[in-house]
């Protein structure tokens, strides 16, 4: 298990994720059509070639899936419970094909679980930057997460 107990967990602590990913025209194609997403904006590089950033945008669906699934590893492999909830998510630039991102989260607040003893809600920030340190993508995320099982 790799991820972190929620008791683990302090408000204020970073995580510089070590996994760094160069996003493909591939990554981008297929994410876009299994989601039934047929825009321009995302399929058509000569269309997007006349447009303001003159090449085809990567989805930002798939930008926010990667940004939190790159901090599963750290932060909750074999402890979450449940996702709860993505607010505040932003694109502040675009991601292009060939942009390799990096990502860092912070952990934001911690809450026991009223209902649950054994478990507590976090709440992440995860933001993802290219490799010009430019920010490219933010989110916050709640989730549930289990407590350290006592000593047996």
């Amino acid at each position: 298990m790799a991820g972190l107990w929620f008791d683990e967990l302090h408000v204020g602590q970073v995580f510089a994720h070590a996994i760094r990913r160069t996003v493909t025209e591939t990554d981008n194609l297929l994410f876009s059509t299994m989601t039934h997403n047929p825009a321009q904006l995302h399929l058509d590089a000569e269309y997007m070639a006349g447009t303001e950033f003159g090449q085809v945008l990567v989805n930002s669906v798939f930008v926010l899936g990667l940004m939190v699934g790159v901090s599963v590893g750290d932060t909750t492999l074999g402890t979450a419970v449940a996702n709860l909830g993505w607010d505040e998510v932003r694109f502040p630039r675009p991601v292009f094909i060939g942009d390799t991102l990096r990502i860092e989260t912070e952990v934001l607040e911690l809450r026991p679980s009223r209902s649950r003893p054994d478990q507590g809600i976090v709440t992440f920030a995860h933001r993802a930057f290219n490799q010009r340190d430019e920010l490219v993508a933010q989110c916050r995320r709640s989730g549930l997460q289990r407590c350290r099982p006592p000593a047996s």
